[in-house]
C-alpha cells in the first residue's frame, strides 16, 4: 500500500512542477492548493515517525517525499515556511504519542497513507489539465 502512496504523491509532486507560479513574488502567495499541501506534508511527516517506529526499514523515504514536494513546488517565504511545519507538526505529534509500536500506530499509518493518497488523487483530478 505505501508503494502506491509513493506513486500517487510523485504524481502530485510531478503535477505540482507542471503548475508554477510563475512571476517571483507569487510565489510567497497562497496557492489555491496550499492547504492540501500542507496537509500532505503533515501526514509525511506523521508517516516518517510512525512508519520509523513500526520497523518498516524505510530510512528517510518519507522526509525524502517531502523534499521531492519541496522541490517541485519550489515555495519560498511563508509558504516553504508552512510545508515544513506540516512536516514537523505531523511528526513531533506522533512522536509525543508513540514511543512504541502499537496496533493503535498501526492503525494511525494506513489510515494516514489512506488520506495522503486520497489528496494526492484530488490534486491530480484538480489540477493534472
Amino acid at each position: 500500500m505505501s508503494k502506491h502512496f509513493s506513486r500517487l504523491v510523485l504524481a502530485a509532486v510531478i503535477l505540482m512542477s507542471a503548475c508554477p507560479v510563475t512571476p517571483a513574488r507569487a510565489q510567497d502567495a497562497a496557492a489555491p492548493f496550499d492547504g492540501d499541501l500542507q496537509r500532505l506534508a503533515e501526514i509525511l511527516g506523521t508517516l516518517h515517525y510512525l512508519r520509523g517506529i513500526c520497523g518498516a526499514n524505510e530510512g528517510a523515504k518519507w522526509r525524502n517525499e517531502m523534499q521531492a514536494l519541496i522541490d517541485a513546488e519550489t515555495p519560498s517565504g511563508d509558504r516553504r515556511a508552512r510545508m515544513i511545519a506540516g512536516f514537523n507538526r505531523g511528526y513531533n505529534g506522533f512522536q509525543q504519542t508513540y514511543r512504541t509500536c502499537t496496533p493503535a500506530a498501526t492503525v494511525a499509518i494506513r489510515r494516514y497513507i489512506e488520506e495522503g493518497s486520497k489528496i494526492s488523487r484530488d490534486l491530480t483530478a484538480r489540477y493534472a489539465n
